[in-house]
């Protein structure tokens, strides 16, 4: 499989680019807007031709780069199924997989952070690795204050669902603020201090309930941009509107 690691410095967002070798076809794991033509150039040095954009969630904190990706290269968006969007040319769902050539990744319905949050699960044949979105991060875990979030089912979705996992799984995280690339599932589960050390659920629940986090400053116009998969709305940055317009 062909993999890239790629980071957005202004919102510290992890996209994950996955490729076939033998199709030559490639899906973007939430690709950012200000970073489409980086991810575009990348595309062309490989060779590769992007089949698909696929949110684990509605971000809140940046703009997703899908519906300008879908405008200049004919890609589809695929993004959890339960949001129902109309811009949304696929719903993904648990239980059936993306196939990206002979790449299959396995959607894993992780819900907390917030309602819809997916997971996405890949078994390369060498490495086992999870695309944890904002569900699981390194050393943390998501917030659960807005939409629709929920601390309990978070952590139902991580115990019982990511920690699951086989220990070797690698973690490849949504964000990370302070340099790091990779964990894993033995690592979070022995060292997370959110969730290690046989946290109870209602000790997480009082935990997560009590951090008192801003709003992300995108966040008046970034969750009705990607509720329409990353059109840019009325309401955003003038820094963002002159990007909208260079981009469309």
């Amino acid at each position: 499989m062909i993999f890239q690691q790629l980071f957005e410095s202004s919102s510290s967002t992890y996209t994950y680019l996955l490729g076939c070798p033998i199709t030559k076809t490639a899906v973007l794991i939430d690709p950012v807007l200000e970073t489409v033509e980086r991810d575009i150039s990348i595309l062309n040095a490989l060779g590769l031709t992007l089949r698909y954009t696929l949110e684990t969630h509605i971000h809140a904190d940046h703009l997703s780069g899908g519906y300008q990706l879908r405008q200049r290269t004919g890609c589809l968006i695929a993004l959890p199924a339960i949001e129902q969007l109309p811009c949304a040319d696929i719903g993904i769902e648990e239980g059936t997989p993306l196939c990206v050539g002979e790449v299959q990744i396995h959607p894993l319905y992780t819900p907390g952070h917030t309602s819809s949050h997916h997971a996405y699960y890949v078994d390369t044949g060498t490495h086992l690795m999870l695309f944890s979105g904002d569900a699981l991060l390194i050393d943390a875990c998501g917030r659960t204050d807005f939409q629709a979030g929920n601390a309990g089912q978070l952590y139902d979705s991580i115990q019982h669902k990511l920690f699951t996992l086989p220990n070797e799984t690698l973690v490849y995280p949504g964000h990370d603020y302070e340099g790091r690339f990779i964990s894993s599932i033995a690592q979070e589960k022995q060292r997370n201090p959110r969730l290690s050390n046989n946290k109870s659920k209602q000790a997480f629940i009082e935990l997560m309930n009590g951090l008192k986090t801003p709003n992300p400053r995108k966040m008046a116009f970034a969750v009705p941009s990607n509720k329409q998969c990353g059109m840019c709305p009325p309401n955003i940055f003038e820094e963002y509107q002159q990007l909208c317009e260079t981009l469309v």
